[in-house]
């Protein structure tokens, strides 16, 4: 069983950057379609906020396009999310999973924008 594991998570002004971490543990990821999912506060959904296939092809939330860059290392078994220009809009629990999901959540990490 694969255990996924988020870090990264921070509080930042708007306008600023964070890099979120993804490392799998138990599983190599090679050959799967990974993404990142945010849980607004409130909100009991996850919403897809950006994807990658095994082979490097990406998709965004139109939210997040030309801000957020989603990479992967499979040969460290890691996923990255890099976001700029933050927005207040963007605060949230950040959760990596496969695309679609298929394993269970793990603790995210949180991300937090002031204006």
């Amino acid at each position: 069983q694969v255990q996924l594991v988020e870090s990264g998570g921070g509080g930042v002004q708007a306008g600023g950057s964070l890099t979120l971490l993804c490392t799998a543990y138990g599983s190599s990821l090679y050959f799967d379609d990974m993404a990142w999912y945010r849980q607004a506060p409130g909100k009991q959904q996850r919403d897809l906020v950006a994807s990658i296939t095994s082979v490097g092809d990406t998709n965004y939330a139109d939210s997040v396009k030309d801000r957020f860059t989603i990479t992967r290392n499979d040969d460290s078994n890691k996923v990255y999310l890099h976001m700029n220009n933050l927005e207040p809009g963007d605060t949230g629990v950040y959760y990596c999973n496969f695309y679609p999901v298929r394993s269970s959540w793990g603790q995210g990490t949180q991300v937090t924008v002031a204006s």
